[in-house]
């Protein structure tokens, strides 16, 4: 059996990664590693590969009675760099931290009602879980990566959150696009989303970051299908062809790392990506956010990844009295970009040096918002206020 690595923060939060070949043998090397004493909560990460009701039973077995909140990926980040095929586990401490969370199933039925229901039940959760009160809040979203409709789900829940912040990622699986999977205290969920709320004595701050500039280049979308995230027009020429003529490649070329090195942008206050997932065969293409007839594109250059990043990293630092740990949600094509550029192990030291882990998805949220190509999440503190 292959070992698990594991980590710990100054603020008790612990790290374990594998590469073990099966569920079962994954969690039983995770499970020597992890201290059980002081164990409040598990995020879990883990590739497509593992199979998720297999994970989850082992998950249950192995840690019983801790709450447990997790999903398939598109590739882990692990304290020791990026990873394609591991389980990676976050185990929170009920020291300085107190989690409750909440499915929502069926989220492409997802009201403004239904979703403040579950965020007022996750408050009184909160009210009713014994210990300290903690004056420092965050919300995290896990939301299947596949459901098309991640813009209504993370605008109701966002609206009902109020002023708490929110940060998360969708679910993935490598990049076959055929079926994500949620976790949750020993069930598996699909076509579903996870809420957590978080309450921690350790100073808290969130953040999203990008690496791109708009061009001078527009492409309006002039024929789509918004219910499938599907452009079939952009400029009245078909999709994919006025997509490569518009950034100097040849329809045939077009691939997942086209649309990672040049993606398109919209405005929206400031601009955010809107990423192509692929082409189809009828020369349309299909999206990773919402689309829909109108909207103007706006195609992007690259700035420098790495350096945007440390400087986003460094500025969390400061702002928090000393970055302990952040829980990051990375798009999937931003590796991808990454190593296309060659920079791949530069961006792996740098998040090793802030204590990164977390994830690739299919998109990232952000408060209200539903982005791409982005890295979100939330950076803690290493001084609790306890």
């Amino acid at each position: 059996m292959r070992r698990a690595h594991a980590n710990r923060r100054a603020c008790g939060v612990q790290t374990a990664w594998t590469s073990a070949e099966s569920p079962e043998a994954a969690v039983a090397a995770i499970a020597e590693v992890v201290d059980p004493s002081d164990l409040g909560q598990l995020l879990v990460f883990f590739s497509q590969p593992y199979q998720a009701e297999a994970l989850s039973q082992a998950l249950s077995e192995a840690f019983p009675g801790v709450p447990v909140a997790g999903c398939s990926t598109s590739g882990e980040i692990t304290p020791a760099g990026f990873s394609e095929r591991s389980v990676l586990v976050v185990a929170f401490p009920k020291t300085d931290f107190r989690f409750v969370s909440r499915v929502i199933p069926e989220v492409r039925a997802l009201s403004v009602e239904r979703a403040t229901e579950a965020v007022q039940a996750l408050r009184q959760g909160l009210d009713r879980v014994n210990g300290k009160r903690y004056q420092n809040l965050f919300a995290v979203s896990l939301i299947d990566g596949l459901s098309r409709c991640e813009e209504a789900i993370v605008s109701a829940i966002a609206w009902a959150l109020g002023d708490i912040p929110l940060v998360g990622g969708s679910a993935g699986d490598g990049l076959t696009l055929s079926g994500t999977s949620l976790l949750h205290d020993g069930q598996v969920h699909r076509g579903a989303a996870l809420l957590l709320l978080v309450e921690t004595a350790h100073p808290v701050r969130s953040f999203y970051c990008d690496h791109f500039e708009p061009t001078e280049t527009k492409l309006v979308v002039t024929s789509s299908d918004a219910s499938t995230r599907t452009v079939y027009e952009l400029n009245a020429e078909p999709a994919a062809q006025e997509y490569a003529s518009s950034v100097g490649l040849e329809p045939s070329s077009l691939a997942p790392m086209s649309f990672a090195a040049i993606p398109t942008v919209r405005i929206g206050g400031d601009y955010y990506c809107r990423s192509i997932q692929r082409v189809n065969d009828d020369g349309s293409l299909s999206f990773f956010c919402a689309i829909d007839d109108g909207v103007v594109l706006t195609v992007a250059e690259p700035r420098d990844m790495v350096k945007s990043m440390e400087a986003e990293l460094e500025h969390l630092d400061t702002a928090i009295g000393g970055v302990d740990f952040v829980l990051g949600f990375e798009c999937v094509l931003r590796r991808l970009d990454a190593e296309n550029r060659q920079v791949k192990h530069k961006v792996s030291d740098l998040y090793r040096r802030y204590h990164v882990v977390g994830f690739h998805t299919y998109g990232e949220q952000y408060n209200a918002m539903h982005l791409n190509q982005t890295f979100t999440g939330v950076a803690i503190g290493r001084h609790g206020t306890s």
